[in-house]
Formats: C-alpha cells, sequence, structure tokens
C-alpha cells in the first residue's frame, strides 16, 4: 500500500477505535440514571460516579502521550483498547457502588485515547493537512452521541446490565479492525536517545500551560454536559429516558462531527483566531443556558403582576446545538 494509503487507512480506522472509546466513556452519562435508584445514590454519589472514568481519563493522557512518543501509536493504542474490554464486561456483574468506581477507573483509559491517537494520526499528514486530519479524528467525539442512540434503546429492550455486555463485544471487535488497518512508521518515533525527564520539561513553558487551561475549559465543559444532560433532562423537564438521550445528542453529534470543520478553519486562520471566537461564543450560550428559572413579582397602580423567566427544553435544546465549546481539530 502506498504512503498515502496507509495514511488514510490509519486515518480511517483510528476515528472508528476513538468514537468507541467515547461511546464508552460516556457509559455512565446514560446508565447512571437506572444505576441511581437501583444503588439509591444521592446526587453526590451520583455525580462521583459519572466523573470518576472522566477523572482517569485525564491523568492518563500525559503518560499515554509519552508512550506514543515512544512506541508509535499502533501499539499504544491496540493495548489501550484491549485493556477497557474486561473492565466494560465485569460492569454489568457489579452490585456494590465501590465495584462501579473500580470500574469506572478503568473505563476511563477509553478517554486517554485522545492523546494516542491524535498525535499518531498527524504524523501521517504534512503540516498543511494536520489540522483537518486532527478535525476529523476528534470528531469521533460523536461516540457521545452514539451512547445516546445506542444505550437507551438497549436499556429499555433488555436492561441496563446488556449495555456493557453489548459495548464489550464492540471494542473487542475494534480492538481486532485497528491492529490490521493501521500502520506503524519507525520515523514517527522519538530518538531512543531521548529522555523521560526532556519530555517533561514541555510542561515548563507557559504556552503549553495556557493551552492545557483553554482545553480544560472547553473539552472539559464539552465532556461534563455531555455527560449531565440526560439526567437534567429527565429531573428538570420530566423527560423519559429516550426522549432525553435524544434531545442530549443534538448536542453531542455535532459537537462531535464539527471538528472536521473547525480542524480546515484552523488551518486556513489559524487556531488561535478559531479557538478565541469559539469561545466567546460558548460563553454567552452557556450564560444563558445558566440562567435559572426565575418567578418576581411587580406591584402595579392596580395589583401585582408575577413574570416568569425561564428556557423551555425547545429553547434550552436550540442552545445547546448552537453551543459546542471545542474548537474541533484547532491544534493550538
Amino acid at each position: 500500500m502506498t504512503r498515502k494509503g496507509q495514511a488514510l487507512s490509519v486515518l480511517i480506522v483510528s476515528t472508528l477505535a476513538f468514537t468507541v472509546c467515547f461511546m464508552v466513556w460516556m457509559m455512565f452519562g446514560v446508565i447512571g440514571i437506572p444505576l441511581k435508584k437501583t444503588l439509591g445514590l444521592n446526587a453526590t454519589e451520583f455525580g462521583l460516579l459519572t466523573a470518576t472514568p472522566v477523572l482517569t481519563g485525564a491523568l492518563s493522557r500525559v503518560p499515554l502521550g509519552i508512550w506514543t512518543d515512544r512506541y508509535g501509536g499502533r501499539i499504544v493504542m491496540t493495548v489501550l483498547l484491549a485493556t477497557t474490554v474486561p473492565a466494560i464486561w465485569m460492569m454489568s456483574y457489579a452490585t456494590q457502588y465501590w465495584q462501579f468506581l473500580v470500574i469506572g477507573l478503568f473505563l476511563g483509559l477509553a478517554g486517554g485515547s485522545f492523546s494516542v491517537g491524535t498525535p499518531y494520526v498527524a504524523r501521517w499528514f504534512p503540516k498543511g493537512q494536520q489540522g483537518f486530519a486532527m478535525g476529523i479524528y476528534g470528531a469521533g467525539n460523536s461516540g457521545a452521541a452514539v451512547n445516546k442512540f445506542l444505550a437507551p434503546a438497549i436499556l429499555v429492550a433488555f436492561g441496563w446490565t446488556m449495555v456493557p455486555q453489548v459495548y464489550a463485544v464492540i471494542m473487542l471487535v475494534t480492538v481486532v479492525l485497528f491492529w490490521f488497518f493501521s500502520y506503524s512508521d519507525p520515523a514517527h518515533l522519538v530518538p531512543p536517545t531521548t529522555k523521560f525527564s526532556d519530555q517533561l520539561k514541555l510542561l515548563k513553558d507557559p504556552k503549553v500551560l495556557k493551552y492545557c487551561q483553554y482545553y480544560s475549559i472547553v473539552f472539559g465543559g464539552y465532556v461534563a454536559l455531555s455527560l449531565w444532560m440526560v439526567q437534567y433532562y429527565v429531573g428538570e423537564y420530566g423527560l423519559d429516558i429516550r426522549a432525553a438521550a435524544l434531545l442530549a445528542a443534538c448536542f453531542s453529534l455535532p459537537g462531535g462531527v464539527l471538528r472536521a470543520v473547525g480542524g480546515w478553519l484552523s488551518d486556513k486562520y489559524s487556531a488561535h483566531a478559531v479557538t478565541w471566537w469559539v469561545m466567546w461564543a460558548s460563553w454567552i450560550c452557556l450564560f444563558l443556558l445558566s440562567y435559572p428559572q426565575t418567578d418576581f413579582t411587580i406591584q402595579t397602580a392596580n395589583e401585582p403582576t408575577t413574570f416568569h423567566i425561564g428556557l423551555n427544553v425547545y429553547t434550552f435544546t436550540i442552545l445547546m446545538f448552537v453551543h459546542q465549546p471545542r474548537p474541533p481539530g484547532a491544534g493550538v
């Protein structure tokens, strides 16, 4: 296969793997709702349950990125995908709260796949196309929407325990496909003489720390909202889990797919400019979304008049659709 064909194959199979990883990573956003009732969790316990995979996914990204530089994305991604399969399957047999927390830590590794696939994919493309390539790979965030379509259907038909079993099978198939359709290039690896401490020196760069802050806000916001929205629709608007998941997907799906557009814009207009305008748009939408349901009374000349300010479910969903908190593929 030609170099261009290998690059295209790597991009396709890596995007597939990241989509499945994100689907698994966001699993608690749907099955957490019946688990909350089954285990009798309060709001704090439920929040901790949904946050556990996110924590591991965040903390694992630095070492996973370093290992990708040293050993290559093909090997690291394959091992990462395979590691999550037993944890996903075991979730269907868990019965106690602490067991779900422990399993959630292993599920979080799926979230670390972003730091593996991004450099792995980018190095197969010339600099002028890297933003677009990373944007396509980043579109794997749409796995959050896939989870909201697939998990509720499985949950309603067979119960929540079937969801992790189906996801484990999907992940296992993904491992096989990724291994057979991905490639390695020794030229993409750092020199063997490179020390671990040398790689960590990047953390001293003020620009790196600044970009980490941007990323924690925009991508952290995307992940938090993806996990929270189904529960919010159920609790605030009284929707059933299928309708709530469908509306939540109106945010998750474009939030993933539009990354390719963001990558193209970053290549054309600079990642800094795209990031700047996306953050401002996100801030405005988040302010409107966070405004509480409010009733206030004004004493008029004749009688008190009461006014209500708040977002109905349709306006809320439209704002969530417009608000996409990350400039997709914008490699600032």
